[in-house]
């Protein structure tokens, strides 16, 4: 069953200034504290009219959850609700972690934005097209590589992926890198901006080259365990044989078709730097978190200025590394986001960086329809929860 990471930047959500909407500061405890507010009121008719399996959303202020709810069930026609704590899958929204991760390298001098593939993988040169030699980390992380917009390898098929040789995932990937950049560039390196799965996995492979370690376990120690992400896990949420997270779905004869979680159930292991990663909401707020009070000088993973270099835009386009940023009425300026499916799960952040402010949505179907039902939440949740949205 094949699945494709793909991305639906959703950049046209406020373009014009929402009405006003005083912020509703819910119920306080004794202390004054705000409470964190219930959305399942909110998110369940939204849920059952677009036929969603499982809806959930999270709304983060000033690093702290303001709302949260999650509605639905794990698996489609079996009565086992969801829960806010339940994982769920990030697809391309796992780019802004891998380029993080990158940062936290950087800074340790491990490798530099302007490190080549040739010289961080000499042992390509002569097994890839020689055009990619010179492409840098940076290029690779703003989608200027000249790195093709496709998954899967020319000549190759999604079943050769899932079984790549090599006994480590450093290896397989590597594999994947070489098939990948075996082909001519889209377009000439550097000049202009095609979204591609296969540079970020390449991105990954140079990172695992610098430090020996599979990026999944880089990004485990080196990312996640400093922001307290604990839920974080790799390829479809659950266990075989079991509803003990939420089941991912496709779409047939309109109705959602459960895909029971295995090793072939998401995208092949090997382009995890693209988009393998599954978390809980209030994990995934840790991150998004951290990239907000980073650019504020508030947080020690990275420097100030390294946090403002990942939201920082080419000069012609609105790609960064990993974020999509574009200036929005109701974020009083820049506006981060993205958006990433593996075509059975959904998943969506924006985020004002002024504001200190994010609304974060998910769902576990993937299908054409599901971008324009979560930008509409998302939307609404701005209007909710934000002064003049």
């Amino acid at each position: 069953m094949p699945f494709i990471l793909t991305l639906i930047l959703t950049c046209q959500l406020s373009t014009t200034p929402l009405q006003a909407h005083p912020i509703n500061t819910g119920p306080q405890s004794d202390s004054g504290i705000v409470q964190i507010e219930d959305l399942n009121d909110l998110l369940e008719p939204i849920r059952v009219a677009a036929g969603l399996p499982a809806l959930a959303a999270l709304v983060l202020e000033k690093g702290e959850i303001r709302a949260i709810g999650a509605v639905g069930y794990r698996k489609y026609g079996e009565d086992v609700k969801v829960t806010v704590d339940d994982h769920f899958h990030l697809g391309s929204d796992t780019k802004a972690m891998t380029a993080t991760l990158a940062a936290v390298l950087v800074e340790e001098g491990l490798i530099g934005w302007d490190s080549t593939i040739s010289e961080v993988l000499p042992d390509l040169i002569g097994a890839i097209d020689e055009a990619y030699l010179d492409v840098s980390l940076r290029q690779l992380f703003m989608h200027r590589g000249g790195c093709p917009n496709q998954t899967v390898p020319p000549g190759t098929n999604m079943s050769q992926l899932h079984n790549l040789p090599g006994d480590t995932m450093v290896k397989q990937r590597l594999r994947y890198v070489t098939l990948f950049l075996t082909g001519k560039p889209q377009a000439e390196p550097g000049r202009r901006y095609i979204y591609s799965n296969g540079g970020y996995v390449t991105a990954g492979a140079m990172l695992e080259r610098v430090t020996g370690r599979s990026w999944e376990e880089l990004i485990q120690e080196r990312l996640f365990t400093p922001l307290g992400i604990t839920s974080a896990g790799f390829g479809a949420m659950g266990s075989p044989n079991a509803i003990d997270q939420p089941w991912q779905h496709l779409l047939r004869n309109e109705t959602p078709y459960p895909v029971e979680p295995g090793p072939y159930s998401d995208n092949p292991l090997a382009i995890g730097p693209a988009g393998t990663v599954h978390m809980s909401l209030s994990d995934w707020s840790r991150f998004v978190a951290a990239h907000l009070s980073g650019r504020a000088g508030e947080h020690d993973l990275l420097k100030q200025e390294t946090w403002e270099l990942l939201h920082e835009r080419p000069e012609e386009g609105r790609y960064a590394m990993g974020w999509m940023v574009v200036e929005r009425p109701w974020a009083e300026g820049e506006a981060l986001s993205h958006a990433g499916s593996n075509t059975a799960n959904y998943a969506l952040v924006w985020a004002s960086v002024k504001r200190q402010f994010a609304v974060l949505v998910t769902t576990n179907i993937g299908h054409d329809l599901v971008a324009g039902v979560c930008d509409q939440l998302t939307g609404a949740l701005i209007e909710k929860y934000t002064p003049g949205g």
